[in-house]
C-alpha cells in the first residue's frame, strides 16, 4: 500500500490529525504512519491527547522540544529529513500552522515528496503572527490544498494555486467534536470547579500579541477585573501568561481578582466540556472560535484580526481587540441576551476527515 506521513506537533495539531488517522485506520487503502514532532511534550499539552482522541501511538517522536522559532523549526527540519530518508513515504501530510507544519513541508519537498496541507487557505494577514508565516510558507509550495471554508479557496487561488489542486475538506477541529461531545458533557470539571452551566464564562489568553505585550496584557486585565465582577471567569491559564504577568509587574493586580478561577491547562474534554457549557467565551485561540460557532456559544475574540473569518460572517464570534471598552460593550450584549445566533458553515458536518482520505487514495492511485 501508499505510505502516507502524518505530521502532528503540538496541541492543535492532535484533533486536525485524529479523523484523519481514523478514517484512514476505516478505509484500510493506505499505509499510514504517524510522525509526532515534540513541539509540544508534556502530559497535559500531548500524552493525554493521544488517549483521549483514541490517536494510536506515534510511530515515531522526535522529541524536538522547546526554543526559539529558529531553533524548534531547524530541530524538526533535521530529525524529520532523517525520518522521510528512511522510509520513503509516498505523501507527506501536514495540518494547521504551528512550526512543525512548515519544518516538515520544507523537508519533504526538497526530497521530491508531494505534501498536502489540511486547513489550507486560512489567512489573517498579520505578518506579525509566526502562524502566518508557517501559512503562507506552507501553502507556497503544497501539492494538495484541503481548505474549511469559500474564503481558504479564494486566498489560495489569490496566490496562484491551480484550482484543480484545491480541495473542500470540510473542519477536522469540528469532526473531533462531534465525536467527542458526549464524552465531553459528562467530565466532572464543572462540579470540580463549584460551576452551573451558563453561569460563567470561559477565558483563554496565550497569544504572543496579547501576552507579550505589557499594553496589551494590561488592557486585558483591566477588562477582565471589571466583567469578573459581573459574572464569574473560568481561567485554564497557560503557565507562559502567569509568568508574563509576573515579569510586567501584573501577577500581583491579576490575582487580586477574586471571581476569576485560575486552574493548569485543561485536557480536550475538560476545555470542550467548559467550552460547551459556558455563557460565553473570550479566548484568542482560532481553534476556539471555530467550536464556540458550532457549539452556538458566543464568542468574543481579544485580537485585531482573525484567518477564520467565516466564524464572524455566519458564526457566533466578534473580533473586538483588547480595547476594555469595546470588551466591555460586547459582555454587555452577551450578558443582555442581546448576541447574534449565528450557524455551522457548510460541511462542518463530521466527515471532514473521510473526505480528505477520500481525495489522497485517487492522488495516490489507492
Amino acid at each position: 500500500m501508499k505510505k502516507v506521513l502524518l505530521v502532528c506537533g503540538a496541541r492543535p495539531n492532535f484533533m486536525k490529525i485524529a479523523p484523519i488517522m481514523s478514517a484512514i485506520t476505516r478505509s484500510g487503502k493506505l499505509s499510514p504512519y504517524l510522525v509526532h514532532t515534540g513541539q509540544h511534550y508534556d502530559e497535559k499539552m500531548s500524552k493525554s491527547f493521544f488517549d483521549l482522541l483514541r490517536i494510536p501511538e506515534p510511530d515515531i517522536d522526535l522529541g524536538v522540544g522547546s526554543g526559539s522559532h529558529a531553533e524548534q523549526t531547524a530541530k524538526v527540519m533535521v530529525e524529520f529529513e532523517k525520518v522521510c530518508l528512511k522510509e520513503k513515504p509516498d505523501l507527506v501530510v501536514v495540518v494547521g500552522d504551528v512550526n512543525s507544519t512548515m519544518a516538515c513541508t520544507i523537508v519533504a519537498k526538497k526530497l521530491f515528496i508531494p505534501v498536502a496541507h489540511v486547513e489550507a487557505g486560512l489567512r489573517s494577514f498579520d505578518m506579525r503572527m509566526p502562524e502566518e508565516i508557517n501559512r503562507m510558507v506552507t501553502d507556497s509550495i503544497c501539492d494538495l490544498f484541503f481548505i474549511t471554508d469559500p474564503e481558504g479557496d479564494r486566498n489560495l487561488r489569490k496566490s496562484g494555486i491551480d484550482p484543480k489542486d484545491i480541495h473542500f475538506a470540510g473542519n477536522v477541529m469540528i469532526d473531533t467534536l462531534l465525536s467527542n461531545r458526549e464524552t465531553a458533557q459528562a467530565n466532572p470539571i464543572l462540579k470540580d470547579l463549584g460551576v452551573q452551566p451558563g453561569q460563567y464564562c470561559l477565558l483563554t489568553l496565550h497569544r504572543p500579541s496579547n501576552v507579550d505585550d505589557p499594553e496589551a496584557l494590561g488592557r486585558l486585565l483591566n477588562a477582565l477585573g471589571r466583567i469578573q465582577e459581573k459574572i464569574r471567569i473560568v481561567f485554564p491559564a497557560h503557565p507562559r501568561t502567569l509568568k508574563m504577568m509576573e515579569k510586567f509587574g501584573l501577577l500581583e493586580k491579576f490575582q487580586a481578582m477574586k471571581n476569576i478561577s485560575v486552574r493548569e491547562p485543561s485536557d480536550y474534554h475538560q476545555t470542550l466540556c467548559l467550552n460547551m457549557n459556558s455563557r460565553f467565551v473570550l479566548t484568542d485561540s482560532g481553534g476556539l472560535q471555530e467550536e464556540t460557532t458550532v457549539l452556538g456559544i458566543p464568542c468574543i475574540t481579544l485580537r485585531e484580526n482573525t484567518e477564520r473569518p467565516v466564524t464572524v460572517v455566519e458564526g457566533t464570534n466578534e473580533v473586538v481587540g483588547t480595547d476594555p471598552e469595546k470588551i466591555l460593550a460586547a459582555v454587555e450584549r452577551v450578558l443582555a441576551g442581546e448576541w447574534k445566533k449565528g450557524g455551522k458553515p457548510h460541511g462542518w458536518d463530521g466527515k471532514a476527515g473521510e473526505r480528505i482520505v477520500a481525495v489522497l487514495e485517487n492522488y495516490l492511485g489507492a
